[in-house]
């Protein structure tokens, strides 16, 4: 998370570096003609996982257990509705099949 915007002043220069890397390989892939997601999971846990998460556009900041990462990304997998997004990660309250499923919803815009 926070790849989209520049590393504020006085951040690490290695993070400010792996920062702009990591939004340097999400600008290249999602110029090129396939199907992908991005997920941007918040900061890593090695809790146990709880199997519920927030999953959305944009989220608020927070953690997330690697291991409801990976499951999160298995479960991307099967809901091919989720390309072509952006999808932020945090622990949250929502199961993560439920959570995956409504990120793979297709978008209502208001008229």
């Amino acid at each position: 998370m926070g790849v989209q915007d520049p590393p504020a002043p006085g951040t690490d220069e290695v993070w400010a570096a792996y920062l702009r890397a990591k939004k340097a390989a999400e600008d290249d892939l999602t110029r090129r003609d396939l199907d992908w997601t991005v997920l941007r999971p918040g900061r890593l846990t090695d809790d146990a996982p709880t199997g519920r998460i927030h999953l959305d556009r944009r989220v608020p900041r927070g953690a997330v257990t690697r291991t409801d990462v990976a499951r999160v990304l298995v479960a991307l997998l099967y809901h091919p509705g989720s390309a072509g997004r952006i999808l932020e990660l945090v622990d949250g309250e929502t199961p993560i099949g439920e959570a995956v499923a409504a990120a793979g919803a297709p978008h209502h815009h208001p008229a």
